[in-house]
C-alpha cells in the first residue's frame, strides 16, 4: 500500500512541477541518503496522500501551499509552490494579486519579500 501511495505521489508531483524541474530537484537535491529519505517520505506522505486526497483540486491546494508559505516567510518553499501554481493554471497576475492580498493580512513585510520570490521564479520558468 505504501508503495502504491509513493508511486501516486510521485506521479503527481512531476504534474505539479513538471518533468524535467522534478528530474533537476532529484540529481541535485535528493541524492544523499538522508535527503533520499525526505523524498520517500514526502512522495508517500505529502504528495501520495495528501495532495492526492478528494474535495480540491490540485490548482487550489497549490495555491493554499503559497498563501501558507507567504504567510510564514517561507521563501524556498514558496519558490517551490509558486511553480506548483503555475503549472496547474494560475497566471503571474492571478498569483501577484493573490499575494499583494495578504498585505492585509500578514504585514507588507512578508508580502514584498514574497513578490520578490515570484519575479524570481516567474522569470526562471519563462526562460525554461
Amino acid at each position: 500500500m505504501a508503495d502504491d501511495r509513493r508511486e501516486q505521489g510521485r506521479a503527481i508531483r512531476r504534474k505539479l512541477m513538471g518533468e524535467a524541474y522534478a528530474k533537476k530537484l532529484d540529481q541535485n537535491v535528493y541524492t544523499h541518503p538522508i535527503m533520499e529519505k525526505f523524498a520517500a517520505y514526502t512522495q508517500e506522505a505529502i504528495f501520495g496522500t495528501l495532495w492526492s486526497r478528494p474535495g480540491l483540486d490540485l490548482k487550489t491546494r497549490a495555491l493554499i501551499c503559497v498563501v501558507s508559505d507567504a504567510a510564514q516567510g517561507r521563501d524556498p518553499e514558496l519558490k517551490l509552490h509558486l511553480r506548483f501554481a503555475r503549472n496547474q493554471g494560475w497566471t503571474e497576475e492571478e498569483l501577484s494579486e493573490a499575494l499583494l492580498h495578504l498585505a492585509g493580512y500578514i504585514g507588507a513585510p512578508l508580502v514584498r519579500e514574497a513578490l520578490l520570490t515570484a519575479v524570481e521564479v516567474f522569470k526562471e520558468m519563462a526562460g525554461e
